[in-house]
């Protein structure tokens, strides 16, 4: 078990946990595993969202680049898709993005993306572990003539910008419609300026919700984990749609006029037959998770789409994608990956092409999201030891439960259990068609696991 990375970088509380120094080091580390082999002064791009730690963990990431010898181009507040994009157009040895995502305002986290604008890989966080942990790593240090510069540079969010605007105006502008209306939550993150700034100049009618950060507010109550108030403004507004993101932007959900929630399987069957209609899904197949819902699997099959199933982590989904060539990907909780677009998750991106896609339809998001039927899922999250939560497999009696709930469906559900990889945690997920019967038999299982596991 790795002990610094998880499924999505390193994450944990931001000053305690996730420390200036273990930063630095990090840094540090990274800077060498990323760049060890290239003949030239490494650049490596840093980004990150709104959080109040987040000048903190970059001052401290800025320095160990630098005391390595990489210099540095520090993007400001920016989604981490537009990090992953300019590190590739700029042609960047790495890039860093400080974010804790979906978490609230007390965590932070660092996530690596390679010179192509990718998550790096398992092996090389192992590799940067591996450093860490060696009795070489004071050996890192550039010599006086050596050491990084670093430089402000916050107006390459522009060429980001530039992107989504010109993979899409063509078609938005062709197809807008007067009364068409989106209501878009930023989270209080990362999005809250290049979300706006984007629909302004595809001329979207829109109307923007918690977008003022202060530091604390990100994700609070607000974004792709927390619909409730987005619902209410657009059923209260009569807007066409609502989008939500998460604090980095690499996540995407979305809301039809009637309130209810267009989560990222619906999204991955929405694109995944628009693009087919259009000779355009790559080896006719969607790549998925296991955590995705029956009903996508039933859409898959029944439109003769090949649907593909990795193991959880958007990470996992563009592995696939990319050992295979196909260029559709994702997960439920909206990491939608376009590889003809950039190589991660893209929250604005994923909410033009739906927008794209309503508008070229002329239809309503309540009658597009009805492409798929979703079998009910019932999920909880149980709080366990940190150090015990990959034992759930072992433990013959919990077990023996999930046989148990398993024989039940009679082939008509399924129940997933996994640790999460960044917060002390088991996720239960029971899939079936009885949710009353999927409420008792997952609660029970949860209080087993908090009983076994603590």
């Amino acid at each position: 078990m790795r002990k610094y990375f998880g499924t999505d970088g390193i994450r944990r509380i931001a000053n305690t946990e996730l420390t200036p120094e273990l930063v630095y080091r990090v840094a540090k580390a990274g800077a060498y595993v990323l760049s060890k082999h290239a003949e030239h002064t490494p650049t490596i791009l840093i980004g990150r969202d709104t959080r109040i730690s987040g000048t903190l963990i970059e001052s401290a990431m800025t320095a160990g680049f630098l005391s390595y010898g990489a210099n540095v181009k520090l993007l400001g507040v920016i989604p981490t898709p537009g990090v992953a994009y300019l590190t590739k157009k700029l042609k960047a040895d790495a890039s860093v993005v400080i974010s804790a995502s979906h978490n609230t305002y007390e965590f932070n986290g660092i996530k690596y993306f390679s010179n192509k604008g990718m998550k790096i890989p398992d092996d090389i966080e192992e590799e940067i572990e591996e450093i860490l942990e060696s009795g070489n790593f004071n050996e890192l240090t550039a010599h006086p003539s050596k050491i990084g510069i670093a430089e402000y540079r916050e107006d390459l969010i522009d060429e980001y910008v530039y992107f989504l605007r010109k993979s899409f105006e063509e078609n938005i502008e062709k197809n807008m419609k007067s009364e068409f209306s989106v209501a878009i939550d930023v989270a209080n993150g990362a999005t809250y300026k290049v979300a706006e700034t984007v629909f302004q100049k595809l001329g979207i009618n829109y109307k923007i919700i918690n977008n003022s950060p202060d530091g604390i507010n990100i994700n609070e109550n607000c974004g792709s984990t927390h619909l409730e108030s987005l619902k209410s403004f657009v059923k209260e507004n009569k807007m066409s749609l609502g989008i939500a993101y998460d604090g980095d932007g690499d996540r995407c959900l979305a809301v039809d006029e009637e309130g209810n929630e267009i989560d990222g399987d619906i999204l991955l069957a929405i694109f995944g037959n628009y693009l087919k209609e259009n000779k355009k899904l790559k080896n006719n197949t969607i790549v998925a998770t296991i955590m995705s819902n029956l009903g996508l699997n039933k859409f898959a099959k029944e439109n003769n789409i090949q649907l593909n199933q990795t193991k959880v982590g958007d990470r996992y989904v563009l592995e696939e994608m990319l050992k295979n060539g196909y260029n559709l990907g994702g997960e439920q909780s909206g990491h939608i990956i376009m590889l003809d677009y950039n190589p991660t998750g893209d929250g604005i991106l994923t909410s033009l092409m739906l927008i794209q896609i309503l508008l070229e339809k002329n239809v309503k998001a309540s009658q597009l999201s009805k492409i798929i039927n979703k079998y009910p899922q019932m999920l909880v999250n149980v709080k366990v030891k940190n150090d015990k939560k990959m034992l759930y497999h072992e433990d013959d009696e919990i077990q023996k439960k999930i046989k148990h709930i398993e024989t039940e469906f009679q082939g008509n559900g399924r129940v997933i259990i996994r640790a999460s990889g960044t917060e002390p945690l088991i996720r239960v997920m029971l899939e079936g068609q009885e949710l009353k019967k999927m409420e008792k038999e997952a609660q029970e299982l949860a209080k087993l696991i908090k009983l076994k596991l603590n």
